[in-house]
């Protein structure tokens, strides 16, 4: 048998994995021998004579595992971004593989005595700020992971992450199958009605595709989104809005049962650990740190966003009675009455803005801004491996210094077997491996419009945002300049994690920005001004029910794991309950839980408000920006230097005060969108 690729060294440049050569069989072999190796070098650790210190023990546990965190992280990234049926059988067998070994460690009795004797020692050891992240993230570690557990507790908290670690793929899994099993094909042209060309241009080579007459449209964002938005039949978009709405409940792929599990194991391992619920369990090592701040915020924010959403509905219902006689608006018209009501208000139409933003250029011009802000310069790069055709590689380096920083990857469009949404990841973290530093490897993957026959991938603005968004994450990666990889880029308190990709966002309005890709596909003309300052004056049209939404699902989040799982027995009556007074209709589809991947199928799990809390930082942070000049140079390197290049090495409360030289204003945030007053001068 030929070596197994993911085990030999990676002779791609900079170490890259060399996705041309591995394959489905390669997985399981490699993880189990990279498990091995990995108990080899727990084993050399726990046998060391030497007095425990931060080297022979906190050092030898951050990098014990390096081949299998590499390996597992290609692995995962894999299984979401070009999942098969092999890739999804698979994590049932490498989830427990992989948690049973961390449970090993964790529950090692010899490994945390010396882990808490390096801990107990901490004021004679003159460790850098770092350090003394690093010890103190090790010593919670292992006590959140059960360490301090009798021998009959520590075994059933085994059970319950293994159980956890299939889990999560599981209800992913079920939410992408059931949007496969969707397709909406028209074949009278009169259901087109109202559909701007570029969503039949790809509805029609979507049906082409898969040889069949007429126009194909399905769940992937960029087909659902432009249906429910312009399509006049509203029967149809009812019919689509349910689907989507409905992904993973009842039939085949229903998760009802699997949201069960997860929040009462969630529960049942917090209450081991001696937490009350879940949610105290994850907030501790957060940056609002307790159930009730988080519940003080999301009420602050209702209290602003609930009356502004109300008002948001009663203008659609006129409206919508007015234009089409109306008389009960339902939410699947939401989209639609928004667009019409926008271009009313506003005078454009969001498909005006299309032509101006193909995804090449814009592409391009995102660079060029990251280059301006931060000295970050992209090279393609073909050398390197890809795990699709549609994968663009890049060399990223320092315009200034042309030091190296990272390889990136572009996966930008929508295919069978790909998650939905848009998400940066990495294949490696910058940071101590193999004895030495090393540059990151990282990706966005999105489901961006994709190109046609006759007409390149034009992005609607809000794409442009989401572009802006992950790559603001990645640049938080590549960015990253610290010694332990586990601190590394975006590997910080969840709550500040999206402090770098929302931040991104605001400079997609500034015509400062704009000028540096928004230019027509075909004439090249720049995008014009007076277009953008209707963009610009709509920001904030139906914030109100925006940002009520996500009040809904992080009240949903936290009323889930926030303790009383063992009365929840009917995911969609607990949803309704829940929610009640965060939502302004009755539920007319299946119950948002069953799709809610951000909590049980990634990693936001009492922590969905975090988008709104790293919104209120980031409307903070781009104030500074806008009132120094939106690429300021001594800003932004103050930005880079103390928030960025930091990750998580230190609390980000002490990195953002350094940066902004004091807490962020928690009235930032409702300034920005229109629901406050402007800030005293």
């Amino acid at each position: 048998m030929s070596e197994n690729p993911l085990l030999a060294p990676f002779t791609t440049p900079y170490e890259a994995p060399p996705f041309n050569l591995i394959k489905e069989e390669h997985y399981l072999p490699a993880v189990n021998a990279a498990i091995e190796q990995a108990r080899e070098n727990v084993n050399t650790l726990k046998k060391d004579t030497a007095a425990p210190d931060f080297k022979n023990t906190i050092i030898a546990l951050e990098t014990c595992s390096e081949r299998l965190d590499i390996i597992t992280s290609i692995f995962y990234n894999q299984l979401s971004a070009a999942g098969t049926d092999g890739l999804e059988k698979l994590a049932e067998e490498i989830g427990p593989l992989n948690s049973n070994f961390a449970s090993d460690i964790a529950l090692d009795p010899d490994i945390f005595a010396r882990v808490k004797a390096v801990y107990e020692d901490r004021q004679n050891l003159s460790l850098t700020a770092e350090q003394d992240t690093l010890l103190e993230d090790c010593y919670k570690g292992f006590v959140r992971g059960g360490a301090l557990l009798d021998d009959g507790k520590k075994a059933r908290l085994r059970e319950i992450n293994e159980a956890l670690s299939t889990l999560g793929p599981a209800f992913n899994n079920n939410v992408k199958k059931s949007a496969d099993a969707f397709k909406l094909q028209i074949t009278d042209e009169s259901d087109l009605f109202g559909l701007p060309d570029s969503a039949t241009s790809a509805a029609k080579q979507a049906a082409e595709e898969k040889n069949l007459e007429g126009w194909l449209f399905t769940l992937d964002y960029p087909s659902f989104v432009p249906f429910i938005t312009y399509a006049d039949n509203r029967n149809l978009g009812e019919k689509i809005w349910r689907a989507f709405s409905s992904r993973a409940y009842g039939g085949e792929f229903d998760n009802c049962e699997n949201i069960l599990k997860i929040i009462k194991l969630r529960d049942e391992r917090a209450k081991l650990l001696s937490y009350h619920h879940h949610a105290a369990y994850v907030l501790e090592k957060r940056m609002a740190e307790t159930p009730d701040n988080v519940i003080a915020f999301l009420d602050k924010l209702k209290s602003a966003y609930k009356p502004a959403a109300q008002k948001d509905l009663k203008e659609l219902q006129d409206f919508s009675k007015d234009t089409d006689g109306l008389e009960d608006i339902k939410p699947w018209d939401i989209a639609y009455y928004s667009e019409k009501l926008k271009q009313k208000l506003f005078d454009y139409s969001s498909e005006e803005l299309r032509p101006y933003f193909p995804l090449e250029p814009v592409l391009k011009g995102v660079f060029a801004h990251f280059e301006k802000l931060f000295g970050l310069r992209f090279t393609e790069n073909t050398a390197y491996p890809i795990w699709h055709e549609d994968v663009v590689a890049y060399d990223v380096t320092d315009a200034k210094s042309g030091n190296f920083m990272g390889v990136f990857y572009g996966d930008f469009f929508p295919r069978t077997g790909k998650k939905p949404g848009a998400w940066k990841t990495s294949y490696r973290n910058q940071g101590l491996q193999g004895g030495e530093i090393k540059r990151p490897v990282v990706a966005i993957v999105c489901n961006f419009t994709k190109p046609t026959k006759d007409k390149p991938s034009l992005l609607t603005f809000e794409e442009v945002l989401t572009l802006f968004h992950e790559m603001g994450h990645a640049t938080h990666a590549l960015l990253s300049n610290v010694t332990y990889a586990s601190h590394a880029g975006t590997s910080v308190l969840w709550d500040f994690v999206e402090l770098p990709s929302q931040v991104q966002e605001n400079w997609a309005y500034e015509k400062e920005t704009l000028d540096l890709f928004a230019a027509h596909y075909e004439s090249g003309e720049k995008i014009p001004e007076d277009l953008m300052k209707k963009v610009v004056a709509a920001k904030n049209f139906m914030c109100g029910w925006a940002g009520l939404r996500q009040v809904n699902f992080a009240t949903l989040d936290m009323k889930y794991h926030s303790g009383g799982t063992e009365n929840i027995t009917d995911i969609a009556t607990f949803e309704d309950e829940a929610t009640k007074d965060t939502n302004l209709f009755p539920r007319l589809a299946g119950p948002f839980s069953a799709s809610f991947s951000h909590i049980f199928g990634g990693g936001y799990a009492a922590g969905y408000y975090s988008y709104k809390w790293a919104e209120v930082l980031d409307a903070d942070t781009f104030e500074l920006f806008e009132s120094q000049g939106l690429y300021d140079e001594k800003t932004a390197h103050s930005y880079v230097e103390n928030v960025l290049s930091k990750g998580g090495s230190e609390h980000p409360a002490k990195l953002y005060r350094r940066f902004k030289g004091q807490d962020a204003d928690p009235d930032s945030l409702l300034r920005r969108e229109g629901l406050l007053g402007k800030k005293a001068a």
